[in-house]
């Protein structure tokens, strides 16, 4: 009889300790950067111990990458269609804003893999994730029509807010750079802007009266 093994408290500690030195070495080095030398020492194991948990380099980086994807799309997956339109919007970026100042070595090892050409997701990207942004068009594409928000082509606006939030991790080194913040205070006016710039987008313009 076949019985499924359970991993042993030491074997679970020993795998978040990779997982944890593998998403700081491959956020920052990137992929092809990073060694399994420097994983194992930044997880304070020996190689062949490391190994023993995950047979190579792409396996550990393929291990993040599937796990971050679900925590990546939650926020868009937690639009409601049955909310109000521009509040449904405006929540989704600056829950992607918290994000970007919470995750930001994972956001870091999303885009390296993206300028990559995805080569370890692209399935996901082009399966699931174009599933789920379809669906998310078609729901700000009928809040459109309904007169709900202004006419804004709903994937470039969903691509908008990627760029706009995933910034202040992606390219941290470049803002803390020019603006010289004390911890992540930039953060506190990111998030008003972000929401300043979403809200005017999206509200409606005012009906024209007629003509007297």
């Amino acid at each position: 009889m076949n019985r499924i093994r359970t991993k042993t408290r030491i074997q679970r500690k020993n795998t978040e300790a990779i997982l944890e030195a593998a998403l700081e070495v491959f956020s920052k080095h990137g992929f092809r950067g990073a060694t399994l030398d420097q994983i194992a020492q930044a997880a304070g194991l020996s190689k062949p111990n490391l190994l023993y948990y995950f047979p190579s380099k792409e396996d550990i980086h393929i291990h993040l990458l599937c796990g971050l994807m679900d925590v990546w799309l939650d926020p868009l997956r937690a639009m409601d269609p049955e909310g109000e339109p521009v509040e449904e919007i405006v929540a989704y970026v600056l829950r992607k804003l918290d994000m970007a100042r919470e995750l930001p070595r994972e956001s870091r090892l999303f885009a390296n893999e993206i300028v990559q050409g995805a080569p370890r997701i692209l399935e996901q990207i082009e399966g699931d994730l174009r599933d789920l942004v379809d669906e998310k068009a078609a729901l700000i594409r009928s809040w459109i029509e309904a007169g709900k928000i202004a006419p804004l082509d709903p994937y470039h606006l969903i691509f908008s807010i990627w760029a706009t939030t995933q910034h202040y991790a992606d390219f941290d080194v470049q803002v803390r750079g020019i603006l010289q913040p004390e911890g992540n205070e930039h953060f506190r006016d990111a998030a008003v802007f972000l929401e300043q710039l979403y809200r005017r987008a999206l509200t409606p313009a005012p009906a024209q009266g007629g003509s007297v």
